[in-house]
């Protein structure tokens, strides 16, 4: 509608069949308390769901047209499902979501009126999160490792539930890299950024799509992202190795 702002609401999905309609029935109604000031699109990425995902967003797009839904060739690992979504949003701002509900479509609201008050990065800090007590441990450990050994501070707690503006979308146009790490890209950009704390909740359908070594390999994503530490620590390896060498020889 003319004069009003275009929202964006990307969504990477992977077999979440159970949890695409609780998700649209969820946000609808937060969404329509904000359709006098904003027009809204909801852009899924499907990374190759195995199971009912797409046809069941193909079903959700007809019956809603601000519903587009892009599956991509193969399984691209979940933050290149973030940044198709990105570079595909047609909003002035995008906001991402998960598709499981464990970030709260109440903060949305919160997060324009943080943006209209001229934040161009709004992200949730994740106060508490229902998980094991080994997982909340690890991660508050991997956030402090990651920002003590990057050149640029990043927040801490802070997943990938933002919202982003136009001029942000815009430069991550540019990154191509196969292992993104969009948590730290979009704080080393700049912009006037702010955190929003809250408290995530649990899964209520499905598994996570998470395995303990797809974790391990968004840390190490992070840190090499990030860090020179790791480069420099195998420039020192290799002239201790070559040193070694020539005192064997």
């Amino acid at each position: 509608m003319p004069g009003k702002k275009l929202i964006s609401i990307v969504i990477p999905v992977f077999n979440e069949q159970d949890n695409i309609e609780p998700l649209h029935d969820a946000l609808v109604p937060v969404l329509a308390g904000l359709e006098d000031r904003y027009d809204f699109e909801f852009l899924f990425t499907d990374n190759h769901s195995t199971d009912e995902t797409f046809q069941m967003l193909r079903r959700l797009a007809a019956k809603d047209r601000r519903v587009r839904a892009l599956r991509l060739s193969r399984n691209f690992g979940f933050q290149r499902s973030i940044l198709t979504g990105y570079n595909h949003a047609r909003g002035d701002a995008a906001i991402q979501i998960d598709c499981d509900l464990q970030d709260p479509p109440a903060l949305i609201p919160v997060f324009l009126g943080k943006w209209e008050e001229g934040y161009q990065v709004v992200y949730g800090e994740r106060a508490s999160r229902k998980e094991s007590w080994s997982s909340s441990i690890s991660r508050k450990i991997f956030y402090r490792l990651i920002d003590l050994l990057s050149e640029d501070p990043l927040p801490l707690d802070a997943g990938d539930f933002r919202l982003v503006d136009r001029c942000v979308l815009n430069e991550l146009k540019s990154v191509n890299d196969d292992q993104p790490y969009l948590r730290g890209t979009i704080a080393t950009l700049g912009f006037n950024q702010i955190g929003i704390p809250y408290d995530r909740q649990e899964r209520q359908r499905g598994e996570s799509k998470f395995t303990l070594r797809q974790l391990f390999g968004l840390a190490l994503d992070g840190i090499l992202n990030h860090s020179i530490v790791p480069l420099r620590v195998a420039t020192y390896l290799g002239l201790l190795v070559t040193l070694g060498t020539f005192g064997a020889i």
